[in-house]
């Protein structure tokens, strides 16, 4: 007589399933489209796809690249959307482990958000033009006409951003990294860069112009 299944075996597997997603609860990674880079919260994550959590709308771009802090990509397409969440496929197979275990040289390091904003630093009582480079929760990097010496303190203000105050930790010529006296909260800052991309350099001149 063939053995019966144990009534359990299939809830069994299920929970097994739910607690080996769970431990990506509030991963923070970043989508990049078209329009844009945006901060998200990995929720949870099987073979076939992903669960993303957004701090605003959904990005309106269905196919798109998810990264990882540590820089692993991965193409990805939407197949459902509601309220500031949504539903992703793997456009291939993806190495599950190394997703879950996200490797990398800096561990601990935040997600970036590439964003080319103009810029006013200021440090000795100088001011200068720079252009905003990419942003962190912690820090920033900007690229300016003027070299800043590495520990100086800086003030760095970009038009729709809070205004910071930050030390130098590192210069390449004119590349300087940033990092800030305090954090710009995870949050307010996906819902300010929500707020700012795509960027088009023409309204600027238009909101001076229609200033003057």
């Amino acid at each position: 007589m063939p053995s019966r299944p144990h009534p359990y075996s299939a809830d069994v597997e299920i929970e097994q399933r739910q607690a080996r997603r769970s431990s990506l609860m509030l991963r923070t990674a970043k989508v990049v489209c078209q329009s844009g880079e945006y901060v998200c919260i990995v929720r949870d994550v099987s073979a076939g796809g992903t669960r993303l959590r957004f701090f605003h709308d959904v990005p309106a771009e269905t196919r798109i690249f998810l990264m990882l802090a540590n820089g692993l990509t991965y193409p990805v397409e939407r197949v459902w959307a509601q309220g500031g969440s949504a539903g992703y496929r793997f456009a291939s197979p993806i190495d599950l482990s190394a997703f879950i275990a996200e490797p990398g040289r800096y561990p601990h390091r935040g997600v970036r958000l590439r964003l080319e904003r103009p810029a006013l630093v200021t440090t000795g009582g100088i001011d200068s033009r720079a252009m905003l480079a990419d942003i962190s929760t912690r820090g920033a990097r900007v690229v300016g006409g003027s070299r800043y010496p590495a520990g100086s303190l800086v003030r760095l203000e970009v038009d729709g951003l809070p205004l910071r105050f930050g030390n130098v930790c590192w210069r390449r010529n004119h590349d300087h990294g940033i990092i800030f006296q305090e954090a710009i909260p995870l949050d307010q800052l996906a819902r300010l860069l929500f707020k700012l991309q795509p960027y088009r350099p023409e309204a600027d001149e238009t909101a001076a112009n229609r200033a003057a």
